[in-house]
């Protein structure tokens, strides 16, 4: 989008503005200030079992109800090698959150970094809805995410009737997400976490994510056509089925013509618990069993043709090169990715599109569900103009879970790459009939409610074994702990940026303009502004406190019972430290910055003439409204 010449110098001056605000956790040691990146060591690439089967190679599509498009006849040329630019390599800390403080709230409104959902999650068949309550921090320090045993009405949507109905939720569980709030491009997240739940009991879904902030999730009309797409390529691929695509010659929102956009997904964690061994079942011909977590880079464009089957290692040539695990690891056999179709697309052979789960399960113990352990991720941005293609690693307590070199990405020829959005965190739990359930419904069981409240078995056979004995157990709640989140960058490294719109990656004025898809329908804006105060308070109170406004130097509590914050502290009850991005990238809206035009005013002359004139009609009106209450004389005879 082209602006005046003064408007882009403003931009640029704001993009060069600095504060002294941004969001390091004053609680965070100064010993974690600093991180460098962990060597890889001993990687490996996974073999198959001798035994193990392996999917034909295809020379046509693979087959689907509406066959997806092949791709361009050349391939993406083969980029550069990456370098290993890791050795030695040091991170500051741009971002921590260590919960220190009890008594936090996270509902819309209330936290600076985070936002808890208070709504339906409508994806993944789900099983449960997503309470602000369900979040809280605890006397000990941590992030509590509860889940359990609760009734929730709700409207679904019937897609076989193309209605909505009214349906009833038996589970309650939290998400926490920092979308559109706190967003980076480039370094590294790590997490202290213990897991929810028992180690051998199937049914929990907790996840440590990232996305691109173009979607959010759970608000499935931002995601359509742009989830998980990370490419700036323009092919066959790209052009019908990704929402921004490098094919548009335009650029609008302030996004560069000729560049894709997307929300890729980063799942650093997303954890299977369960008792199915390695080597059996399900995992027969996998290293790996229950419980195991799950490191995936999802992205699209996916393969649409010569692809693996779910159960099957990838033949020669049918997945990604470059992909190296470590120790007790594996590559995920049983997920390679989705075929995504929309109901109401108008050309499903041009939008209909794959995408791709480049995934390794590591095994886990019932250690990693009774005590804390650290969870890490290593993500480098590709740089076009060197043809370097950036990385990905993942780490459990320093030890390296997967390693993702981008050219191997890039080498596939279709035009995905590792992602180069703004992406945000989100921690949740969740419950799905997708993920960790029974393979197949136990006889004469109708697998239609899942209510661990009622003990009619035909409401409770669709289970794991044991699941709602572990969900009734009101003595050890189901409870995802985290101890804190912190993120790191390379201060020498342009590329890697804090802010959920970036020069290179705008978001703002795309999501201001389509602010209908990332709300529910009865808030007005999709997220509300941050408190500063208000909560209820006990004058008596001391200590760092909700009831004290977080004590001495966080807020007052007034003699009206509610919190005032003193600067740099917000929340209703001034327990956390306000933050923003260490550098502005744009200048202050405007109309005009909107891509508006006012009218123009010219000379004082023009303006006289313009008032003269207005003044006139009111005249005329004024006098043709009199006119009408007067009698007509009636015409002579």
């Amino acid at each position: 989008m082209m602006f005046k010449s003064c408007l882009a110098a403003l931009t640029l001056a704001g993009s060069l503005s600095t504060t002294n605000a941004d969001w390091i956790d004053p609680d965070t040691p100064s010993s974690a200030h600093v991180t460098h990146a962990i060597p890889v060591v001993n990687a490996k690439v996974a073999e198959p079992p001798t035994d193990a089967p392996t999917m034909l190679d295809t020379l046509s599509p693979t087959k689907s109800d509406v066959p997806t498009q092949s791709p361009t006849a050349e391939p993406t040329a083969s980029p550069t090698p990456a370098p290993d630019l890791t050795k030695g390599r040091k991170y500051n800390l741009v971002m921590s959150d260590e919960f220190e403080l009890p008594g936090r709230e996270f509902g819309d409104g209330k936290d600076p970094k985070w936002t808890a959902l208070e709504k339906n999650d409508y994806t993944n068949d789900a099983l449960h809805y997503y309470a602000e309550e369900n979040v809280r921090t605890d006397n000990n320090g941590d992030l509590v995410i509860t889940t359990k045993i609760g009734n929730t009405d709700v409207v679904g949507f019937n897609e076989k009737k193309f209605e909505r109905v009214h349906e009833k939720k038996h589970f309650r569980s939290a998400m926490l997400q920092s979308w559109n709030k706190f967003c980076f491009t480039g370094g590294i997240v790590e997490a202290e976490v213990q897991l929810p739940g028992k180690h051998n009991v199937g049914g929990l879904w907790p996840a440590f994510w990232l996305l691109g902030n173009l979607a959010r999730h759970t608000y499935v009309g931002s995601s359509m056509h742009m989830w998980p797409w990370s490419s700036t390529e323009c092919n066959d691929l790209s052009e019908g089925a990704q929402k921004i695509n490098s094919c548009l010659n335009a650029g609008h929102w302030d996004m560069k013509a000729g560049v894709g956009r997307g929300s890729p997904e980063i799942d650093i964690f997303e954890i299977q618990p369960g008792d199915i061994k390695a080597n059996t079942g399900a995992y027969k011909y996998s290293y790996v069993g229950e419980p195991f977590m799950s490191a995936s880079y999802q992205v699209a464009p996916g393969r649409p043709w010569n692809r693996p089957g779910p159960g099957t290692w990838p033949g020669p040539g049918q997945w990604y090169e470059d992909i190296t695990g470590g120790n007790e690891t594996c590559l995920n056999i049983l997920f390679y990715g989705n075929y995504n179709h929309y109901k109401g697309d108008a050309h499903p052979e041009k939008q209909d599109y794959w995408s791709d789960a480049i995934s390794y399960n590591r095994q886990l113990h019932e250690e990693h569900f009774t005590q804390k352990h650290v969870y890490r991720l290593e993500w480098d941005v590709p740089d076009p103009d060197t043809g370097y293609d950036g990385y990905l690693r993942w780490f459990l307590d320093n030890k390296l879970v997967l390693s993702m070199n981008g050219t191997g990405i890039a080498k596939a020829g279709f035009g995905a790459e590792i992602s180069s959005e703004p992406m945000y965190i989100l921690m949740n739990t969740a419950i799905s009939t997708q993920w960790g359930f029974p393979m197949d419904c136990p006889n004469d069981c109708p697998c239609k409610t899942y209510d661990c409240s009622s003990y009619n078995w035909q409401k409770t056979c669709g289970f794991s074994g044991g699941f709602c004995d572990m969900m009734r157990n009101k003595t050890e709640p189901v409870e995802y702990k985290v101890n804190w989140v912190r993120v790191y960058q390379d201060p020498n490294d342009e590329k890697q940026k804090v802010g959920c719109s970036t020069p290179e990656r705008p978001t703002r004025k795309f999501i201001e303009g389509h602010k209908e898809l990332y709300m529910r329908a009865e808030d007005t804006e999709p997220l509300q502004k941050i408190a500063r105060g208000g909560g209820s308070c006990k004058d008596s109170a001391i200590g760092q406190t909700a009831e004290s406004c977080g004590g001495e130097g966080r807020g007052t509590c007034k003699k009206s019972g509610h919190c005032e914050c003193k600067d740099g502290w917000v929340g209703p009850h001034c327990l956390v430290p306000d933050g923003s991005d260490p550098i502005d990238w744009e200048a202050p809206a405007t109309i005009e910055d909107l891509g508006f035009k006012g009218p123009y005013t010219g000379s004082s002359f023009l303006l006289w003439a313009l008032a003269v004139m207005a003044l006139f009609f009111v005249v005329l009106l004024t006098r043709r409204k009199n006119m009408s209450q007067w009698t007509p004389i009636p015409d002579a005879a």
